[in-house]
């Protein structure tokens, strides 16, 4: 399950549009279903400075079956601002197993394109916490 995003702009603006996008993606890390998450073919991803998704396909394909996605079993705390056509976004991911109770920040930007697809996503994240 995941927060809702506060509500600073609505799903019919532009960048409501561009906020539900990105929001999408972070709901894919859950929930392991990529097909709601608008994604342009040449998509990259990069994850603190490495390059972790080469096209839309790829990174649609790990959120499906990536490893390392399968650690996160919750969304937390999921804020949005849009600048022009960047969408930049702080959340938390809780970590399996759950007993342990780990969590982790995660900010992430997300370029989205004027057709609201996710063409550039750039990935940071700090060390895991216990609650």
């Amino acid at each position: 399950m995941t927060d809702s995003a506060p509500a600073d702009d609505d799903g019919d603006s532009v960048g409501g549009q561009r906020i539900a996008a990105a929001r999408a993606y972070v709901d894919a890390l859950v929930s392991h279903d990529s097909s709601g998450v608008r994604l342009h073919p040449d998509c990259t991803r990069v994850e603190m400075g490495i390059k972790t998704g080469r096209s839309g396909d790829h990174i649609a394909r790990s959120l499906a079956r990536g490893p390392q996605f399968r650690l996160i079993h919750r969304v937390s705390g999921f804020e949005a601002v849009v600048e022009g056509h960047t969408v930049s976004t702080k959340y938390r991911v809780h970590l399996a197993p759950k007993a342990f109770g780990l969590w982790a920040p995660v900010s992430e930007s997300f370029l989205i394109d004027d057709e609201v697809r996710i063409r550039t996503i750039v990935a940071r994240f700090g060390f895991p916490r216990r609650r």
